[in-house]
């Protein structure tokens, strides 16, 4: 529904032009120019719209040149009547032969809620951010060539679900539960995605789905809902930092998931015992993990009937690999939550840990209590990316619009009824002998943490029959991993790996 302020704009603009109109033989031309610019300058998304700009970027030490579009394309209800128009951003390399052979890699990122901001100018496309080595900002803001970039061996689009980026609803009386739910998004993203693969000529084409946070149950959705709404069937899906993706793990399954990332984390702040930290992070996980699947969760699902011996050797464990005291862990029960941790563990330091990047540190009112006044990662990401990416549209691309950019837009109440996601991805890949599945993920993560990513991967097939087409790559770093250089580097490199491998022979068949 248009706010108020929409509905009144046109009059506002019209009581203007017309106070222009009366001092028309005082004022200047410009000012008849200004009155004209105002009038066409409503907050009203096109449904169709289009800019193009060719540019080149030095990948991995070879120039590729390439053809960027930034536009809308609409959304139809079973009617056919626009409702909505999504914002995209589309990435052809120009120097290739048959586009139909070309990998097409489909972007989107989570929230929900969020634009697809964060991996379109900070991971997979040809423009990274200007930041430090370790991902913090630095001015000036905007956006530099990104040498890691997959654009050399696939075409790239980005998509801005309803609400996000400058993406809208164009209808006032359209129904906000067919946008904003974990099956609605599924359903009119998959049609919007068949129409622009249409328009483009990309049918041939092998296809990849990548989704970052919650954009995972996005595209583990999209996969089953492609291959039987749309017909269409995909290559490979990327998990970047995934969601429990309807895959239940409550109770004290949910507790000690936690363990090993809360390990990652203390060896990074440098909190752990001085022979753990002695060694390097690569060997000290699997210790801990072993220990979190073959001690901490039988002793947890014993509740108050541990064995009081076995419950303190249990805790003298936990506080080893956590950085925290024993008696920390004693007062939780074995089981500290997340927002006790970020900010018990450097609480003597007066600092707290990043959720989303635990490497990131904050400061609170008070030292005291269980939960962080802000997210110190978040906090700086923002200071990051909101001025370098309407510079780069608005500017650079020359997408000329007064809409605002939401990095988050308004989506809720969001439906998260019935969320099957994982299981449809199972689904998709049975159905699929093509389909292949990668999972990213950043030690440091405290939001969606490495070692569930890795539960929700041994989750999906049960069976097993399907796991040599699953594999899982660790990054030191982050929920968005990318945003430190030296993992931007590995991360392009492990997805341009995926690609290749997941981009069958000419003629190989899709058979058991």
């Amino acid at each position: 529904m248009k706010s108020k302020l929409a509905l009144a704009l046109p009059m506002l603009l019209a009581m203007s032009c017309a106070a222009f109109a009366q001092d028309a033989d005082k004022a200047p031309a410009l000012t008849k120019e200004r009155a004209a610019e105002l009038q066409a300058s409503e907050r009203l998304l096109k449904a169709e719209s289009q800019v193009s700009k060719t540019g080149q970027v030095s990948i991995k030490g070879k120039l590729v040149p390439y053809k960027v579009t930034a536009g809308t394309q609409p959304v139809w209800d079973k009617d056919g009547k626009v409702t909505a128009s999504l914002f995209y951003t589309y990435y052809q390399r120009s120097d290739t032969g048959d586009k139909g052979k070309r990998p097409l890699v489909i972007s989107f990122n989570g929230g929900p809620g969020s634009a697809s901001v964060w991996m379109h100018v900070a991971y997979t496309g040809p423009k990274v951010l200007n930041l430090d080595p370790e991902g913090y900002p630095t001015q000036p803001y905007g956006v530099k060539d990104n040498p890691h970039s997959i654009l050399d061996v696939a075409d790239i689009v980005y998509i801005d679900p309803v609400n996000t980026g400058f993406s809208r609803i164009l209808d006032g009386k359209a129904d906000r539960a067919r946008f904003f739910g974990v099956n609605a998004d599924i359903q009119y993203l998959a049609e919007w995605l068949s129409t622009f693969v249409s328009r483009e000529g990309r049918w041939t084409s092998p296809k990849y789905l990548i989704g970052e946070s919650y954009g995972t149950s996005r595209v583990a959705g999209l996969a089953l809902e492609l291959q039987n709404a749309q017909w269409m069937y995909m290559n490979g899906v990327v998990l970047v930092s995934p969601t429990e993706l309807g895959l239940k793990r409550d109770g004290v399954v949910d507790d000690v998931l936690k363990l090993p990332y809360y390990a990652a984390t203390a060896w990074y702040q440098k909190v752990l015992p001085a022979d753990l930290q002695a060694r390097d992070l690569n060997d000290v996980l699997p210790e801990v993990e072993a220990f979190t699947t073959d001690e901490f969760l039988p002793a947890l699902a014993k509740g108050g009937f541990i064995d009081p011996q076995k419950k303190a050797q249990i805790a003298a464990k936990v506080a080893r690999y956590s950085g925290l005291s024993v008696d920390y862990v004693l007062q939780n029960n074995l089981a500290v939550q997340p927002q006790q941790f970020w900010k018990e563990l450097l609480r003597k330091q007066g600092k707290t840990v990043g959720r989303l990047d635990s490497r990131y540190l904050g400061i609170d009112k008070t030292d005291s209590g269980d939960k962080v006044d802000y997210n110190a990662e978040l906090t700086s990401w923002l200071h990051s990316f909101t001025p370098a990416i309407n510079q780069y549209l608005r500017v650079d691309l020359g997408y000329k619009t007064d809409i605002k950019y939401n990095l988050f837009g308004d989506v809720h109440p969001w439906d998260f009824k019935n969320e099957n996601t994982g299981e449809n991805l199972r689904l998709a890949m049975a159905a699929n002998p093509y389909l292949k599945v990668l999972v990213q993920s950043g030690y440091y993560d405290g939001a969606t943490t490495y070692f569930d990513a890795k539960y929700t991967m041994w989750q999906l097939d049960p069976s097993g029959k399907m796991k040599d087409r699953l594999q899982f790559a660790g990054y030191r770093s982050g929920h968005m991993m990318y945003l430190r250089a030296e993992d931007l580097a590995t991360s392009n490199e492990d997805l341009r790996n995926f690609i290749r491998a997941a981009t069958p022979a000419p003629n190989a068949p899709a058979k058991y």
